[in-house]
């Protein structure tokens, strides 16, 4: 699958999390800055099944590797 059919939006919906523009700023400027030494997906504000989305599909470079990448980039 193409990458680039992942945006913010559709990982914030497939995280469960309100995926409109503003909710995704509200959500990372309340987060951010998330230290250098916590990989993201062990971050204290994701469940049990967040976290472990991000973290396989991290491990696998799956196709929402990139959009991850980018949301990783934002929190820090």
């Amino acid at each position: 699958m193409d990458a680039n059919l992942h945006t913010m939006s559709n990982l914030f919906a497939q995280l469960g999390l309100p995926a409109d523009p503003a909710a995704i700023e509200e959500f990372i400027s309340r987060h951010r800055p998330l230290g250098n030494e916590i990989a993201l997906y062990r971050a204290s504000f994701w469940t049990d099944s967040q976290r472990s989305f991000l973290k396989e599909e991290i491990i696998e470079d799956a196709d929402w590797a990139g959009v991850i990448d980018e949301l990783n980039g934002r929190l820090r």
